[in-house]
């Protein structure tokens, strides 16, 4: 007999060889009915893998995220027996096919170009193997066995993996009738168990994303167990289109790029209200908070960075320059001026906490193929902030910024998850000092009563760090809060204050940013809002509309009265028809539209629409102004 201890703790006997399934059966008819894959102490693994010793046994079922991720994969090779069978055996070479988030994607090499318009065929063959319903049945193959398979399909990037792999690394392939493919698995039990699936588009992508490598065609696709999933996320895509920040940019005017500074946003009027009206809001709350504003040198030299760290773990990143023969670097992060301008005068632990923040503008290289909007640049603002603190107030400021952060996200109305990053394989400095402040963020988070997800390995090189991920109005999730710990910095750079037994001693840095990227905040803000900014937010709060030129003078006089209490207002005096001057406020969705025709010129008042709403109602001038102007003030996300 052999014990299987399930996650909740229990312990179940069986006789040994037992399969995963047969011990999802075991527990009830509809865990096995629901089971996708298992795992083996910890480790994902098929169905019908049977366990010979006292293991650790978990089901995976198509609701949890390692289910999906199961179902997906098949999917993957769905997706792959159906272009051989198409295409043909020999004009097919499979690359890799990975589940990625919302989905999975397979790279071919093939002479025929694909293009969406070929989809629905491959759809109707994948269908098909579908209803064969095809066993997906895990074998081990020797290396040499491998690479003669594989060699006699001429197969170059399979040849490639396996010589990549280690020496000791278990082979296998899956086979579904006469598909098989090099795969580490696990798979669902056989085709039939896919229900609905679709794919989405096609694309060029470098062998295992080196420019120096061929160009595939990559295929990526998503599947769900349901078809209700299904269509709800296909709904969710063709919605994020119609929110995509680049469209929706040059229909508002908001930014534009220029292939004269690629992947670097150009800020147009209306882009610029947003961002500067951004900063304003988060100057006035760091103001309140006892921050004290900063700027400091996008260039510095070389030595800086490398004695930060950051040319050890971003050289590949960065830009470098030489002047008067000294090599430069544009900075990637605001970290280091900030020590600078810490050390430039002496510090007591009376002066203690220190709050130090600037909206810096940094420069990392991406590749172009990586460039993405304003969501993935080559230069853009952080809402930086550092603070240098006693060790006894690191967990009473931590608590402070996370108090910050969530009253920022609320008044967006965005909901956000908190994941707490560790020590990486790169990181610098002593082991216990990083046990020191991995500590330290637990304690804070968990006396703040927050919900967190353990990354481990994913903390910045200097320190452990509590992200925090936006969810927008499609449930996508965007990472745009930090709060790092930092006990290597003051070291490197030998910072210190007096203490109160007169010696020096080295401060601690907390590392903080709430909108993250400026720049990828404006863009994430577009498409939550689908360009309908808040009030407060929006380029132009109020448009006028007089019906004809006869109202024209009543129109610019409301105008000048708006603009004395600091509310954005444009006018439409064109000569167009007053539903067509609708119609164009409309599609540039402002907030409010005031038509002004004989009845409000003689009453002296104004015809008010809401955006959004049919009804109009009546005020006079000074009303509007008021009830707007505390609107304004209360940041009202409607």
């Amino acid at each position: 007999m052999v014990k299987a201890t399930l996650p909740d703790g229990s312990v179940r006997e069986y006789e040994q060889g037992v399969s995963i399934l047969d011990i999802a059966g075991s527990i009830s008819s509809g865990l096995k009915k629901a089971a996708a894959a298992g795992k083996i102490n910890g480790q994902p693994t098929d169905l019908n893998r049977t366990i010979d010793e006292d293991s650790q046994v978990e089901i995976l079922t198509l609701d949890s995220p390692d289910g999906l991720k199961v179902y997906r994969h098949s999917t993957a090779h769905l997706l792959a027996q159906a272009l051989k069978r198409i295409y043909g055996q020999a004009e097919v070479k499979l690359g890799i096919g990975p589940v990625i988030e919302d989905g999975f994607y397979y790279d071919i090499d093939m002479e025929t170009s694909l293009s969406v318009d070929d989809f629905p065929a491959i759809e109707k063959e994948m269908k098909r193997i579908v209803q064969e319903n095809l066993p997906m049945v895990r074998r081990v193959v020797s290396r040499a066995e491998a690479v003669d398979i594989y060699t006699e399909l001429n197969d170059p990037y399979k040849l490639e993996l396996i010589r990549d792999l280690p020496e000791d690394a278990e082979l296998t392939i899956y086979d579904q009738g006469e598909f098989f493919d090099l795969c580490r698995g696990p798979h669902l039990p056989s085709t039939g168990r896919i229900k609905a699936f679709k794919l989405l588009s096609v694309a060029g992508a470098y062998w295992r994303g080196d420019s120096n490598n061929r160009m595939l065609q990559r295929i990526y696709g998503t599947a769900f167990p349901k078809q209700a999933e299904l269509d709800e996320h296909l709904h969710l895509l063709e919605e994020a289109k119609k929110r995509d920040h680049r469209k929706l940019s040059k229909e508002l005017e908001l930014f534009m790029f220029s292939e004269e500074a690629p992947g670097m946003p150009f800020y147009l009027p209306n882009g610029m209200t947003i961002r500067t009206a951004l900063e304003d809001f988060a100057r006035e709350l760091q103001r309140q908070e006892g921050y004290d504003e900063v700027r400091t040198p996008l260039m510095m030299n070389n030595r800086l960075w490398e004695q930060s760290g950051h040319w050890d773990h971003y050289k590949d990143n960065m830009y470098f320059t030489n002047v008067d023969d000294t090599k430069f670097a544009l900075k990637p992060m605001n970290c280091p001026g900030h020590i600078l301008v810490y050390k430039n005068s002496l510090h007591s632990y009376r002066d203690l906490p220190i709050r130090i923040s600037e909206f810096g503008q940094v420069h990392r290289h991406e590749f172009s193929g990586a460039l993405n909007g304003m969501m993935r640049v080559r230069t853009f603002c952080q809402d930086d902030a550092h603070l240098f603190v006693l060790p006894e107030q690191i967990e009473e400021e931590m608590n402070r910024v996370i108090s910050l952060i969530d009253h920022v996200y609320k008044v967006f109305g965005f909901e956000y998850k908190i994941e707490l990053s560790t020590r990486p394989e790169d990181y610098m400095g002593a082991p216990e000092l990083w046990d020191k402040a991995e500590q330290s963020l637990r304690n804070v988070l968990e006396k703040h009563g927050a919900d967190y997800r353990l990354n481990e390995g994913d903390g910045a090189f200097y320190g452990p760090k509590i992200d925090f991920h936006i969810l927008d109005a499609l449930k996508r999730n965007w990472q745009c809060g930090t709060i790092q710990l930092d006990f290597q910095m003051p070291e490197k750079f030998e910072m210190s204050y007096i203490g109160e037994d007169g010696q020096k001693h080295l401060p601690v840095m907390i590392h903080r940013a709430v909108y993250g990227s400026l720049d990828r905040f404006v863009g994430i803000l577009t498409e939550h809002f689908s360009g309908a900014f808040p009030l407060w937010l929006a380029p132009v709060q109020v448009k006028i509309l007089p019906v004809s030129g006869k109202y024209a003078d009543y129109a610019y006089e409301v105008k000048k009265s708006l603009e004395a209490a600091k509310i954005r207002v444009t006018v439409d005096a064109s000569n167009e028809k007053l539903g067509y001057k609708i119609r164009e406020a409309q599609l540039s969705k402002v907030p409010y539209m005031l038509v002004l025709g004989e009845q409000e010129l003689t009453d002296r008042t104004l015809s008010i629409r809401k955006r959004g709403e049919k009804d109009t109602e009546s005020a006079e001038p000074a009303v509007f102004i008021e009830r707007i102007t505390q609107e304004i003030l209360q940041k009202k996300m409607d």
